[in-house]
């Protein structure tokens, strides 16, 4: 799998894991309809098959995956709750996603 399909499939999987979250926060703590866990409890099915989809070991995979995790998580921090990121969110973020590269793309012998 190339590296930029690999990103796209974290991407993706991260959105699915924060909707599939998110959505029951609207129902606890906003006071927002039960139904909420419908679309909540398929996100976080489709959440659990996206990971199932990458070509490498299951826990290469999760290790890699939090930090594309970190980086929406700041993004939807920014587009969903309208709080700007602060600098160190940035670096964290940096940090992060240079952590996944390194575990997922490091050459490997066979």
């Amino acid at each position: 799998m190339s590296e930029l399909k690999t990103l796209g499939l974290f991407l993706v999987t991260a959105l699915a894991e924060i909707v599939g979250c998110y959505l029951p926060y609207l129902w606890l703590r906003e006071g927002k309809t039960v139904w909420l866990l419908v679309p909540g409890a398929l996100s976080l099915a489709t959440f659990a098959w996206l990971l199932s989809l990458h070509p490498t070991a299951a826990g290469r995979v999760y290790a890699a995956y939090g930090g594309v995790y970190i980086f929406v998580a700041i993004l939807w921090l920014w587009a969903v709750d309208g709080i700007r990121p602060t600098v160190w969110d940035l670096v964290g973020c940096g940090v992060a996603l240079t952590g996944m590269a390194i575990i997922m793309f490091a050459p490997r012998g066979s």
